[in-house]
């Protein structure tokens, strides 16, 4: 093979990857996402507002329940590294809530990664953290990885998802 053989397969090459390069689809860039916030005074002890996100019977009542549905499956393991499941049936199709704990320091705080595999596979983190006051305790809960277009209805979301924590604890 000659200098110039070997000089068209290189041009030839680079034409390629350029082309290649400038035509081939690029991954989209990482989505901006956003933190929701939530506050509530609850009248309730820190320690029953903490125990209602751990126990089975209590938070199938009302974590992840809407009015329409009904909640069909709830398993809860209570551990750092455990998980949960909560299934809301509507309109006649099950809707899975999962998750793992990652920090778990009762009555204080509790944080869990948390995806509904029906519309992401993506997890986002929720962090609960619940402070002892002169009559009840006041939690603070904040969602991160929210995707901008849901941040409203996110925070609507966990507001009647308080809701029914405040009427399941009266």
């Amino acid at each position: 093979m000659g200098a110039l053989e070997l000089l068209a397969i290189v041009v030839f090459f680079l034409i390629g990857y350029w082309a290649v390069d400038a035509l081939w689809p690029k991954k989209k860039p990482a989505v901006d996402r956003v933190t929701v916030r939530v506050s509530r005074r609850f009248e309730a002890p820190a320690e029953r507002v903490f125990d209602a996100w751990l126990d089975r019977a209590t938070a199938g009542k009302w974590l992840f329940a809407t009015p329409a549905g009904e909640m069909v499956a709830v398993e809860i393991d209570p551990r750092v590294g455990g998980a949960f499941t909560f299934i809301d049936r509507r309109d006649g199709e099950d809707i899975a809530h999962t998750g793992h704990y990652v920090e778990l320091v009762r009555p204080r705080r509790l944080a869990f990664d948390f995806r509904v595999p029906k519309f992401s596979n993506e997890a986002t983190r929720i962090s609960i953290d619940i402070a002892s006051a002169a009559a009840g305790c006041d939690l603070s809960l904040v969602h991160e990885g929210v995707f901008p277009e849901y941040a409203s209805r996110t925070e609507q979301g966990w507001k009647e998802i308080l809701d029914g924590l405040e009427r399941s604890l009266a």
